[in-house]
């Protein structure tokens, strides 16, 4: 079954426009109550949010439509995303629920669940909700109406729990570390935690107002990382996204590095730490050099649909715990149950602090193979369906894959949470990349 509502990371658009509003939201929790009651008599949900300023907006709805289906609610407050994965878990709530669109824009917000275990809940529990969703309410009679009260120092736990993922023999002191929370969902909690376990912290991008988020800072916009990092002469920069869940690492000398080349560096450390790493899981989108360059350590590597949710799946399949994105989200299943930009970030840190390397010299037998991506916007009415029907397209990516051959690839896919078609070329030469990239999109513009 299709899902209608559900995209790739939960439900996500426009405030104001359907989903996003408050009548929607409230039957949304009212039909996710409904769910949780089939299989729990007195359901406890926890809600965080990011620093939206339509969060308050959406919060209230949250509140109410689980209240009335006779959830009980536990507000988090502002928080990234990963804190409510693990106060799901560490509370044993029923449900974890985050009010964000991660990297979008202020204008834009979403709803996403965590399950009991602190993991992304899978298709067939959205199915449920969609299906819930269709049906007449039932409200609960009085004497049953959920209640809800706020969790204490929320923040205060989960920096806690970042900072026992870095290793208790290992310190941050003597590292100058520029920390930019996007003005989102981390720009209390992260600065602390490299503070905490030692570093000098100079922080930018946490200053939110309800309507700066993403902009022209953190993971989406590393320029205002590396100009600070360069300012500071800081040993390294460090950008989350909004909602805190991805991150974007930087050098003394101002090099950005990326996710497949953190996903590398976390399994290098683990082999050189004489672990046993079996595999790693990527996405369609994570460069071949990191392949190639994780076979021949030994290390298998499978590629899963773009996603975290479903690198998670492929990592739960096989048992293995490495996994991640380009775009910065990195699962290590040994230290949180989702990704989490400000473990990923401690995790390289720690490679980097035990092993007296740089970044770049522990990366040193990975080069990044040239990738051009390139962002379509579907017009009003279209669909990706439709435009992949044109012959124009297709001839055009025969003709780029002919050219390739064995030396590249090429990825063509709908965005998952943006009205985008994502045109990615991946090719040993940069400009070769680019030509290809933008011949293929431009056969989308009509």
């Amino acid at each position: 079954m299709t899902r209608k509502y559900f995209g790739t990371d939960g439900i996500r658009g426009a405030v104001g426009q359907h989903p996003i509003t408050p009548d929607f939201v409230l039957k949304l929790a009212h039909a996710v109550g409904r769910v949780l009651k089939q299989t729990e008599a007195r359901p406890t949900v926890l809600i965080g949010k990011d620093t939206r300023i339509s969060g308050y907006m959406l919060e209230s709805a949250l509140e109410s439509g689980f209240n009335s289906a006779g959830v009980d609610v536990v507000l988090l407050g502002p928080i990234p995303t990963p804190a409510v994965a693990y106060l799901t878990r560490a509370q044993r709530a029923s449900l974890g629920v985050v009010i964000s669109a991660s990297h979008n824009a202020f204008a834009d917000n979403g709803i996403k669940f965590f399950s009991a275990k602190g993991t992304k809940l899978d298709d067939a529990w959205e199915l449920a909700v969609e299906a819930a969703l269709e049906e007449a309410p039932k409200w609960v009679d009085s004497a049953n109406l959920g209640k809800a009260k706020r969790l204490d120092d929320a923040a205060g736990r989960y920096i806690e729990f970042c900072k026992s993922t870095f290793a208790n023999d290992l310190t941050l002191k003597g590292l100058k570390i520029v920390v930019d929370g996007a003005h989102g969902a981390a720009y209390q909690v992260a600065p602390k935690v490299f503070h905490e376990l030692g570093a000098e912290v100079i922080s930018i991008g946490c200053a939110p107002d309800g309507l700066n988020i993403n902009d022209k800072v953190g993971a989406t916009h590393p320029d205002a990382l590396i100009a600070a990092v360069k300012l500071h002469q800081a040993d390294y920069g460090i950008a989350l996204d909004g909602d805190a869940d991805r991150l974007q690492f930087v050098d003394a000398n101002g090099r950005l590095f990326n996710g497949d080349e953190v996903l590398y560096l976390m399994v290098a450390e683990r082999l050189g730490r004489d672990e046993h790493v079996p595999g790693a899981v990527g996405t369609l989108m994570t460069n071949l050099a990191v392949e190639l360059a994780l076979k021949a350590k030994g290390v298998a590597f499978v590629r899963a649909k773009v996603g975290d949710r479903y690198v998670l799946e492929e990592l739960d399949k096989r048992g293995w715990i490495l996994g991640g994105e380009g775009s910065g989200h990195l699962l290590a299943l040994d230290k949180h149950t989702t990704g989490d930009g400000i473990v990923s970030a401690l995790q390289v840190l720690q490679a980097c602090v035990r092993s007296g390397k740089t970044m770049a010299e522990l990366l040193s037998d990975v080069t990044l193979f040239p990738q051009t991506l390139i962002n379509v916007r579907l017009q009003p009415g279209q669909s990706w369906s439709e435009l992949q029907k044109l012959p124009q397209l297709a001839a055009a990516t025969q003709a780029v894959e002919a050219e390739l051959g064995n030396t590249g690839r090429v990825l063509i896919r709908a965005s998952g949470t943006e009205p985008l078609v994502r045109v990615m070329v991946e090719a040993q030469d940069a400009k070769q990349a680019q030509n290809c990239a933008q011949r293929i999109a431009d056969t989308l513009k009509i």
